[in-house]
């Protein structure tokens, strides 16, 4: 518990102290967000905002989570798993973020190179899993656990790529996907602290100091955004963890802001599609709720309070 309350302290302090050197160069180099035009008209004017401040984060997390794992012993192969997840998915986002920044435009990997990407890198995240003679078991409801591998190296791909563009999906407002994700990793710090997983408690909270430091610079008016770089990577990392500690269909609650913004994207194509109809006014649904009316810190903070539900809700029944 120590070191793993060190690892937050000294994430927290370093990634406070290097955001701010970011922001000055990337405004000095002009090197800023391009907002989306089919997104809300008043979004128009975050336009030129830096980004890919995930970077810092994804990096001083990974990195103290290595030292510090190190240092006590728990540098497994479960660790190394959770770290290639953070940083695999992190750089994608990189690519993702940095083509859009070079061609000045806000399209960067095209969806299938995008997702290709996260194949591979979800498989080489199976077989870390396999090295380390992991459990392919899998809780289903109704069916019991059931030991296919085949369906449990589909599942954790599944589960890897569909929560990184989850987490992406939500970081379309200032502070909310950051707000999100530190109450998701604090649930699974908790759960790793009971489980006696040190290396996944080191983890958490390495993430968790980065995220904290972000958000000072985050929140709305932010003077950064995560870009690709943090939400691809905060949702892989969260995808690992969850399956490191066995506890996959967990993010379902812990996660359930994840969960509802990107089946908000999906109902609303398949509607469209379908009938010619749309059944939110914009997705993903946050959007939806801004174009109500609500200001961003009204969406963030009900969002933020539906995390804490989910997870609060899975504690009180699971944890």
């Amino acid at each position: 518990m120590l070191a793993a309350t060190i690892a937050f302290i000294v994430s927290l302090v370093l990634s406070a102290l290097i955001l701010p050197w970011m922001i000055i160069y990337m405004r000095s180099h002009d090197e800023g967000q391009q907002i989306r035009g089919e997104g809300p008209k008043w979004h128009a004017k975050k336009s030129g905002t830096p980004t890919m401040g995930g970077t810092v984060f994804v990096l001083v997390a990974s990195i103290i989570t290595i030292v510090a794992c190190a240092m006590t012993g728990q540098l497994t192969k479960s660790v190394w798993m959770l770290i290639v997840a953070l940083l695999g998915y992190g750089i994608i986002g990189f690519l993702d973020d940095g083509l859009k920044l070079f061609y000045k435009r806000n399209l960067g990997l095209r969806a299938w190179q995008k997702f290709a990407l996260q194949l591979v890198l979800a498989a080489i995240i199976v077989a870390l899993a396999a090295s380390d003679h992991f459990k392919f078991a899998l809780y289903l409801p109704f069916a019991g656990v059931v030991t296919s591998t085949a369906l449990f190296i589909f599942f954790v791909i599944f589960w890897l790529v569909g929560f990184s563009n989850a987490v992406n999906l939500s970081d379309g407002l200032d502070g909310l996907a950051t707000g999100l994700s530190f109450i998701a990793y604090g649930t699974y710090a908790w759960l790793a602290f009971k489980a006696g997983q040190a290396g996944g408690l080191i983890f958490c909270l390495a993430v968790m100091g980065g995220l904290a430091a972000f958000f000072m610079y985050n929140h709305k008016p932010a003077k950064i955004f995560m870009g690709d770089a943090g939400s691809l990577a905060l949702g892989g990392g969260l995808a690992a963890v969850s399956i490191l500690l066995n506890r996959p269909w967990s993010l379902l609650l812990v996660g359930i802001v994840f969960v509802c913004e990107t089946a908000s994207v999906i109902l609303q194509v398949i509607s469209f599609q379908t009938t010619g109809k749309r059944i939110f006014k914009m997705t993903p649904i946050h959007h939806h709720f801004e174009m109500l009316g609500w200001s961003e810190w009204k969406v963030d903070i009900v969002f933020w309070i539906v995390g804490l539900i989910g997870s609060a809700i899975y504690l009180a029944i699971w944890g």
